[in-house]
């Protein structure tokens, strides 16, 4: 799964014009503490919550789908909610099934996001850990193609991503 080693900013870079036809270049918003009663202090708000699904998420997402052979069964995941609206997103867009495993305490209106992408939303358990569990269960058993929401190099490799757009 993860490996520290092979996450590197020349593996980002090749990636970022793989992804960029499907993922938006948000703004960055500088704002000064000082606004807020603090001691003065820049500080650059990248705006990845106008990102297409709603967060910078996207980023991995996209990347697993299109550096990893997607299986007929489709794709899996386990989310709180961001993760998995960006799957059923990234899903969706490159016209794969998508099936997303959910904890019983995620937001209505992320489930709402999610199963408005097309995904099979599948409730797997009272907490987060249950889910995940859940979905790699259905991962073995059907053929899916397991996308894990912060331990898979793809999935960081993809969200890393975000960090070019701050150097520029």
């Amino acid at each position: 799964m993860l490996n520290d080693n092979r996450i590197t900013r020349e593996r980002i870079a090749a990636m970022e014009p793989r992804i960029r036809p499907f993922v938006r270049h948000t703004p960055v918003l500088r704002i000064d503490m000082a606004d807020f009663g603090r001691p003065p202090l820049a500080v650059d708000l990248k705006l990845e919550c106008l990102q297409h699904s709603g967060s910078f998420k996207a980023r991995g997402a996209f990347t697993n789908l299109l550096e990893r052979p997607v299986p007929a069964a489709g794709v899996v995941a386990a989310s709180g909610g961001n993760h998995g609206a960006a799957v059923a997103y990234a899903a969706m867009r490159l016209g794969h099934k998508a099936t997303i495993f959910v904890p019983e305490v995620s937001p209505p209106a992320k489930l709402e996001r999610i199963r408005g992408y097309g995904a099979e939303l599948v409730v797997g358990g009272a907490r987060y850990a249950e889910a995940l569990a859940a979905s790699e269960d259905f991962a073995e058993k059907s053929g899916a193609l397991q996308i894990h929401a912060f331990n898979q190099e793809e999935t960081l490799v993809g969200q890393g991503t975000l960090g070019l757009d701050l150097e520029t």
